[in-house]
């Protein structure tokens, strides 16, 4: 069993909905506000450009915008372009460390087949 098992599945799926009706060649702003219109549409509260807090052990030492947060809980990283990189995984997991967040997804909708990646912190 996975951490948010059930809301991760909503996610995946909501994301291929999104990629099967656009496909790719949009900016990342465009998927992101698609994402966001189908989750929404199978009831899960979600947020777009969410600033969150960056903590060095109890103190805030910078901010960063979140392209979407789910249920308070889950931080969507939506990007549009031809490959993932090892930086991408690297900014999300130390994303989630530093808000003290537990899962997030990369979903790249830039190529012809989407790519999800689920990072667990």
């Amino acid at each position: 069993m996975y951490i948010y098992e059930e809301i991760s599945k909503i996610i995946v799926n909501s994301a291929y909905e999104v990629h099967r009706i656009l496909g790719s060649g949009y900016l990342e702003k465009v998927y992101e506000n698609a994402l966001v219109k189908e989750l929404e549409s199978r009831n899960i509260k979600c947020e777009q450009q969410v600033p969150l807090e960056v903590y060095y052990k109890e103190d805030i030492v910078g901010n960063y915008i979140a392209d979407i947060i789910v249920n308070k809980e889950i931080i969507l990283e939506i990007k549009a372009i031809e490959a993932l990189d090892k930086k991408h995984f690297a900014q999300l997991l130390n994303y989630l460390k530093a808000t003290r967040k537990k899962l997030g997804f990369i979903i790249n909708f830039g190529t012809s087949k989407i790519q999800i990646k689920r990072i667990v912190n």
